[in-house]
């Protein structure tokens, strides 16, 4: 492990609304510097209320064939911005334990982080295929699947999205390549997989299975599984006319296979949607397409939208980018406590980079969109990945590039930075497991809980354990209905910012 001191920047800001609004404050709390890792990706707050990520490339790692210095890193960091190294990948021979780390963690509910690696494993020595790993929080790491294990990789191959766990505690996800239909895509066209937390690994279905492609390919982004027990995610590509590179699709699977394509883009309404679809408060599915839009200012492709859709398919496109306001949205967005969402675009906003430096955005659910912070490239750049409300109520994210070192690329872009934003939202608790059955145990997150008192599941009392002033593990009491939880502790009341789904 390894400790690196990195100057602290901040910038406060105001904004003036029809009403009175809470003072904004905007802080780069971490910059990389290439030792420890650089081009991050997503964020997750674990079960000691520390934040925990991966970096694409950095770190002391060697074998990969990334043509840059390091393999990737994961990494654990304080809200004041003390960052550990707790693991560099391509620390085992022929990079049997993976690199190239697109994807952000995934907390369990066994309180470890589950993550994808998109090279590596054992099936191909330092190149292609990528794995499933598990990742304790003080750096011990268990490879749990090696990708193209099977013959023409049907199994999958390269996957770049996260993993999700579903109700039933096995872990779900997508590879952008591989699969049984490998003839229509040249490398394949993606898989949809299942895997429990010991490894047991089951393809559930390989994109490109329908005629022309119009069940899509190419998926990049990871999976939600909805309040109806199905999962749903995007595929990059294909559609209803097309072999390849067409504009994608929204589509829901059962966790026994059975895929239904939703939406078919067409370009005008979005194009390649790569992010992860997240679930709102009203039941719909919320979402970010990297180009089309019907803006001409990016290019004939267009900038980017964001767009909600039902669980039936029901699609409405929110918003589209045109550059000065944003570009190229390529992470999911996250709903904040305050009922908006929020989330960044890895383009446009302050033209002091080539294509604008990327921005941080508030979007009502109706479509009305506030660019809340401009990256300038001191202070970070290209924001990749999305942003995690914290259970303190400030939002937390990262930048691909930008910040204070310039030792990670030709054009000195910066290896990345670790940013926060305080808009006033107060603390919350979440969830490391929802939904769950009556007499299953789930996770509190969240801070100041010892000493709490009282844990009710929309109004039913539950039995429970304070584990640490950060987690609380509670049982689902019988009897108990959907809805939200609240703890009572020693400061006050805290309740979660979604509801606990009950599953009958």
């Amino acid at each position: 492990m390894r400790f690196t001191q990195c100057k602290i920047t901040y910038v406060a800001f105001f904004f003036v609304a029809l009403i009175s609004a809470p003072a904004q404050t905007f802080m780069t709390i971490w910059n990389f510097d290439g030792t420890n890792g650089s081009g991050p990706a997503s964020l997750t707050q674990g079960i000691d209320g520390n934040y925990y990520g991966t970096t694409i490339t950095g770190g002391s790692g060697t074998g990969c064939s990334l043509g840059v210095p390091g393999c990737g890193t994961a990494f654990r960091i304080g809200a004041n911005g003390d960052l550990t190294t707790i693991y560099d990948f391509c620390s085992q021979p022929n990079c049997a334990d993976g690199y190239f780390i697109v994807a952000g963690l995934d907390l369990g509910f066994d309180g470890n982080f589950y993550g994808t690696s998109g090279n590596g494993g054992a099936n191909c020595p330092g190149y292609g295929c990528g794995t499933i790993y598990r990742l304790m929080s003080g750096g011990h790491l268990s490879t749990i699947h090696s990708f193209c294990g099977q013959p023409n990789c049907t199994d999958g191959n390269g996957p770049l999205g996260p993993l999700v766990q579903g109700s039933d505690g096995n872990f779900y996800g997508t590879t952008a390549t591989g699969g049984a239909n490998s003839s229509a895509c040249n490398d394949g066209c993606g898989t949809v997989f299942k895997i429990t937390p010991n490894g047991s690994f089951t393809t559930l279905y390989s994109f490109c299975a329908q005629s022309a492609c119009s069940d899509g390919s190419y998926p990049e982004g990871g999976l939600v599984q909805a309040n109806d027990g199905s999962l749903y995610g995007t595929t990059s590509m294909a559609g209803s006319t097309c072999q390849t590179f067409c504009y994608g699709t929204v589509f829901r699977i059962t966790p026994a296979g059975k895929l239904t394509t939703l939406h078919r883009f067409s370009g005008g309404d979005g194009r390649e949607p790569i992010a992860n679809l997240i679930q709102g408060l009203d039941g719909n599915l919320y979402g970010t397409t990297y180009g089309g839009g019907g803006s001409q200012i990016c290019n004939s492709a267009g900038c980017g939208t964001i767009f909600k859709i039902t669980l039936t398919g029901q699609f409405t496109k929110l918003y589209k980018f045109t550059r000065g306001d944003g570009a190229y949205p390529a992470a999911p967005l996250v709903q904040g406590t305050d009922g908006n969402f929020y989330g960044t675009t890895f383009g446009g906003g302050n033209p002091v980079c080539t294509s604008g430096c990327g921005t941080v955005f508030e979007i009502t659910p109706s479509g009305t969109l506030t660019t809340l912070h401009e990256f300038q490239g001191g202070d970070g750049e290209n924001p990749n990945s999305g942003l995690l409300q914290a259970t303190s109520g400030t939002f937390y994210g990262t930048t691909y590039e930008g910040g204070s070192s310039n030792n990670c690329s030709p054009e000195e872009a910066g290896c990345g930075t670790v940013f926060s934003l305080d808009i006033g939202l107060g603390p919350f608790i979440s969830f490391v497991r929802n939904p769950a059955k009556s007499g299953q145990m789930f996770g509190i997150l969240g801070q100041d809980l010892s000493g709490s008192t009282s844990v009710l599941l929309n109004g039913t009392p539950a039995l429970f354990t304070v584990k640490s002033d950060t987690l609380i593990i509670a049982t689902v009491p019988p009897g108990a209905t959907t809805g939200y939880v609240t703890v009572n502790t020693p400061s006050g009341t805290m309740t979660s910012n979604v509801p606990f789904v009950v599953i009958p």
